[in-house]
């Protein structure tokens, strides 16, 4: 059976994005950048609106403020456009143009639990918060971890990422801090019907 992740990197008040700032809020170091190299194989689950932006900075297209892509951002694209995608949408054509990507029409919660039931590799989302939220209300997500960098974007952040979630309580299994300022913690989620009426011990 395979494993669900769902992985988002923050600034410190759950923006998933800054207009103006460039990816990893340039602040990636030498020990994170090492991490992302060793992660494992994984196929990664998005929406249509990820798969725009994405596929688009494998093309060529620079993010807006910027003149050229950075040697870090430009081999995260790399890395992405090796790896298996699957693209959730009912508004994308086939045949998508990004290498290794397959289309999935039907109702990604489905989909999702299929190939869970059915694979035996690492299932992780990429961006894709609408996908994200869904997968977890539906009580599908093995693993929710979260990568915050020490910035604050309230005047200039973008895409808040829990917005219309469920409760959820989150037990702690990993944490670490890379290059003295990326802190990375990893949960098993579990989402609540109601708030829980006590503290736990």
């Amino acid at each position: 059976m395979s494993e669900l992740l769902v992985d988002f990197i923050t600034s410190l008040d759950g923006y998933a994005s800054g207009e103006g700032w460039p990816g990893f809020w340039g602040l990636e170091g030498p020990e994170y950048l090492a991490w992302l190299g060793e992660q494992p194989e994984v196929t990664y689950l998005m929406g249509a609106n990820t798969y725009r932006l994405m596929s688009g900075f494998a093309a060529g297209e620079v993010p807006g403020g910027q003149e050229e892509f950075r040697p870090e951002e430009e081999a995260s694209v790399d890395e992405l456009t090796q790896a298996s995608k699957v693209v959730f949408s009912s508004s994308l054509e086939e045949p998508l143009a990004w290498a290794n990507s397959t289309l999935v029409r039907g109702d990604a919660v489905d989909a999702v639990r299929a190939m869970k039931e059915s694979g035996s590799g690492l299932l992780s989302t990429i961006g894709s918060l609408s996908l994200c939220r869904s997968l977890l209300t539906a009580g599908l997500v093995d693993r929710f971890r979260v990568g915050i960098f020490p910035v604050i974007t309230g005047a200039t952040g973008e895409e808040r990422i829990y917005d219309g979630y469920p409760d959820v309580a989150l037990e702690m299994i990993d944490h670490r801090t890379f290059d003295g300022r990326i802190q990375m913690v990893e949960y098993r989620p579990r989402v609540l019907e109601r708030p829980p009426l006590h503290a736990p011990a």
